[in-house]
């Protein structure tokens, strides 16, 4: 999270300038409406307009106000928090939140603009409104899941975690979805309820994380599953700093009529990309090396 702190400060100012552009925008509104009496007669004749600035007038009013609570709420968190515990899911949250607002805003601008009463409006299509509810009743239940998960300290962009049958690194927390990219470089999306639903394992909580290989052995080989062990074990040695080769066991997790499926693993301290890339080659190819001496006896 290093230069995080900063880099969220220089982004902010844009949005403050921004700020002060639609303030601008809002007091010359304004003026318009309620204190220009050279163009009451004009607007007086014209309701169209009047709606229209109306709503216009309202959508900025409201868009400040839902600025300023994400300027007030994003500045303390950030005199709060030191550098290197700066969390993006946080300022994420408070972007997601201040987008949704703002949608539900322009949805009552448009209806200003048009002539529209909001609370009639309302009023009116309850009956449909409780409908729409229940059909997008998992769609609030992921945003609302999306949200907890955004202001959790548990998740984190940049977490490496494994999820049912999928690893992979947090890259962006949506309101729907929560978006991994595997170590293969596939892009894996995970419903936010799912997330909340289910065990996870978060490998970079701790300072190490699991390197798991799974691979199928015929249930006819001669070898025994400790000398196998030992085997993959042996070619770790070179990596022992690394390595936590105590840790390094051979399981079987599913038998078959012809075949079992074994998974070895081993931890390996976080942050060792270049050592974790040259193990994963060097037990692959013990593996293909067992296989093939599985096919010549």
């Amino acid at each position: 999270m290093y230069h995080l702190k900063t880099s969220i400060q220089s982004k902010e100012s844009i949005k403050r300038r921004n700020f002060a552009f639609k303030l601008l925008l809002l007091i010359v509104l304004d003026y318009i409406y309620v204190a220009d009496t050279m163009l009451r007669p004009f607007l007086d004749s014209h309701p169209e307009v009047t709606n229209l600035i109306r709503a216009l007038v309202f959508l900025l009013s409201s868009n400040l106000i839902i600025s300023l609570g994400r300027f007030a709420a994003l500045r303390f968190y950030l005199k709060k928090t030191r550098e290197e515990k700066v969390q993006p899911n946080f300022v994420i949250g408070i972007d997601r939140i201040s987008w949704i607002l703002n949608v539900i805003i322009l949805l009552i601008s448009l209806m200003l603009a048009v002539g529209i009463r909001p609370l009639e409006f309302l009023t009116s299509i309850t009956i449909v409104a409780a409908a729409i509810a229940v059909l997008t009743k998992d769609y609030i239940t992921n945003i609302a899941n999306g949200l907890i998960i955004m202001f959790s300290d548990q998740l984190e962009i940049g977490d490496k975690i494994h999820i049912g049958k999928n690893t992979g690194f947090i890259r962006d927390i949506t309101l729907i979805n929560l978006i991994l990219k595997s170590e293969t470089g596939e892009i894996i999306i995970v419903p936010n309820s799912m997330v909340l639903a289910t065990e996870i394992v978060n490998y970079s909580r701790n300072n190490a994380h699991q390197m798991i290989f799974d691979f199928e052995l015929k249930n006819e080989i001669s070898l025994q599953l400790n000398e196998l062990e030992e085997k993959l074990k042996r070619e770790l040695k070179p990596f022992s700093e690394v390595v936590y080769l105590k840790g390094a066991q051979l399981n079987i997790f599913e038998r078959k009529s012809e075949s079992s499926l074994v998974r070895f693993q081993f931890p390996i301290k976080t942050g060792e990309k270049e050592s974790e890339s040259k193990l994963r080659k060097i037990v692959n190819q013990s593996i293909l090396n067992l296989s093939h001496e599985e096919r010549e006896t």
